[in-house]
């Protein structure tokens, strides 16, 4: 969108939120970038240039706009919706692959060479993958500076960089301010105030070690908020999420959906609740340096990068759709923090009930997974066990019918060996043809596990039974095929379509818990 110089103009006059994220506004004059709803008086449209990225803007020399907060916006949608090189890459970036393990990891998981990978996104993005990187890094050190009392030795590290020096550098270029001068700025200001997913500030207490260099910080727990675009409607979200929560993995407790996570430095727990115009987040990590990871699961599981007003015009226009899209508008789709989790569980809920389905999967956590204390003191006791550790499972012990067992068993073979990956950048047609492979995975799981694992948005289910009472309720197609038909006209939003549908049902995943 950042080359049609006409639209960004209007979007920026009309300080339209919608296009947070889509793209930044630089401005000539003052030598700072924005989001398009900045509430500041809009620059003449000579003085504008318009850049794809943040890290595009940073690289032409721009620094964050302090009134607006750019780096605080939702992401840009079409990295959840595309499902190209580009849009692989940037889901990513976005997990912390290049932090942990270089550009030439990235190239590695893409099956690119660094060349290619460099070359693609600095064409689209106007910035290669180290600058989009250190632009997440940046964003991330905020975070800590702002919501912790860690010293910024250790937020140096935690965030990413590889030395404090680099970290003085690209905060003070990046935001014009000193790290200590963002924290002192951070405590001027009211507790919890600031556009679009500011974090609230939460004092800790120092810890011994703080200040070495290179030292892991120790445990951290932050709260902050996590910005979407409006409208959002949480119910058949948070939802879902409830109705099929694993014992001690996931529950629903004070209002809020909490879980375990586990992640390339230790592991987490998250709690998040809806509130007007972004989602509660409260994180507990073994290890800071998981915070940027956690963050884009969080929002990855909570479809928070997701463009509705797109979705739902186009879904709208169907006129069976239409009244259940006025009714709700703003679904979003359930997904998942961890592919290779929510991949076991689709096998585990194959032709049983929800509630079947978190009892053998309540089964196989107790068995087999990692035992975690509650920070909170709720019903959190375990993660959730990881592919290494079921694949030495007896499969006689598993109360799962015969051909059941020997889909669960290959599946988890193939996680575990790397034959089979399902992570953010996986290419969403390969992996739905090895998915396919495997012994009994019909339509059902492989789609399913595109919806919510992959994150595909256009996956479709016509063999779902809720999906088909739903259809039958609204005079839709019967038969998969006939439904799969029908439905080509709302590609390619077709997981948010089955979402709206699904709502039609007396179901507890279409209510979010009270209390």
């Amino acid at each position: 969108m950042h080359t049609d110089t006409e639209s960004c103009v209007r979007a920026v006059r009309s300080k339209d939120a919608r296009f947070d994220g889509w793209f930044f506004t630089a401005v000539r004059t003052t030598g700072i970038y924005c989001r398009p709803s900045c509430p500041a008086v809009p620059p003449k449209p000579e003085n504008m240039t318009f850049h794809p990225s943040a890290a595009a803007a940073q690289q032409a020399g721009y620094r964050a706009c302090k009134r607006c907060r750019p780096d605080a916006t939702p992401g840009s949608p079409q990295w959840n919706e595309r499902a190209d090189l580009t849009a692989r890459a940037m889901r990513l970036i976005a997990d912390g692959v290049v932090d942990r393990e270089g550009v030439p990891g990235l190239a590695a998981r893409l099956g690119y060479s660094t060349r290619q990978i460099e070359r693609q996104l600095h064409a689209e993005l106007g910035a290669g993958p180290l600058a989009l990187a250190r632009a997440q890094r940046a964003q991330t050190a905020r975070l800590l500076i702002e919501t912790s009392e860690l010293p910024m030795t250790d937020i140096a590290f935690a965030a990413g960089f590889a030395s404090v020096r680099a970290f003085n550098e690209t905060v003070r270029e990046v935001f014009a301010l000193a790290p200590t001068q963002l924290r002192t700025r951070a405590g001027r200001g009211r507790a919890g105030a600031g556009p679009g997913g500011a974090p609230y500030r939460e004092r800790q207490a120092p810890h011994p070690g703080a200040g070495l260099p290179g030292s892991v910080p120790a445990p951290a727990t932050l709260t902050l908020r996590l910005p979407y675009r409006a409208p959002l409607h949480p119910d058949n979200l948070f939802g879902h999420l409830a109705a099929t929560a694993v014992p001690g993995v996931e529950e629903w407790r004070d209002g809020a959906y909490r879980r375990t996570l586990r992640l390339p430095y230790g592991h987490g727990v998250v709690s998040l609740h809806p509130g007007p115009g972004h989602i509660g987040c409260r994180l507990s990590l073994t290890d800071p340096r998981d915070l940027t990871g956690a963050i884009s699961r969080c929002r990855r599981l909570l479809d928070l990068d997701a463009d509705p007003v797109a979705v739902d015009e186009l879904l709208r226009a169907d006129p069976v759709l239409a009244p259940l899209v006025d009714k709700a508008p703003g679904r979003r789709v359930p997904r998942t923090v961890d592919a290779a989790e929510f991949a076991v569980r689709a096998v585990l809920g194959q032709q049983v009930s929800t509630a079947a389905a978190r009892t053998h999967a309540g089964r196989l956590v107790r068995a087999h997974g990692d035992p975690v204390d509650d920070p909170e003191g709720g019903g959190l006791t375990h993660l959730f066990p990881s592919p290494e550790a079921l694949a030495g499972l007896d499969p006689e012990k598993l109360a799962l019918p015969r051909s059941r067992r020997t889909t669960l068993t290959t599946l988890v073979a193939a996680l575990a060996s790397g034959d089979l990956a399902l992570d953010p950048g996986s290419d969403w047609r390969s992996t739905r043809e090895r998915l396919a492979a495997l012994p009994g995975f019909g339509p059902w799981t492989v789609e399913t596990i595109a919806m919510r694992a992959l994150g595909d948005p256009d996956a479709f289910l016509p063999t779902d039974l809720g999906l088909r009472r739903a259809a039958a309720a609204c005079e839709l197609p019967a038969t998969p095929a006939a439904l799969t038909a029908r439905a080509a006209a709302w590609r390619p939003w077709r997981a948010y379509a089955v979402q709206y549908l699904w709502a039609t049902d007396d179901h507890p995943i279409n209510h979010m818990p009270a209390g």
